[in-house]
């Protein structure tokens, strides 16, 4: 099982992004916040789908 990001942790990597976004979208921000691997690996692991708000994609990570 992979490990999951910490989902407050996962919220400040992404802030600033503008929803919808798809999950490259999603990874770049995440990147560019300084993101561990782990909340990396944990967003190209959802599926490539356009999400409406940090809450789709809090749930994307958390089934993924």
């Amino acid at each position: 099982m992979a490990a999951k990001p910490n989902p407050i942790q996962l919220q400040k990597d992404l802030s600033g992004v503008d929803y919808p976004a798809r999950r490259g979208d999603l990874v770049d921000a995440a990147r560019s916040h300084g993101a561990d691997d782990t909340t990396v690996k944990a967003l190209q692991s959802i599926p490539d789908r356009e999400y409406d708000g940090p809450n789709a994609v809090s749930k994307a990570v958390s089934e993924g």
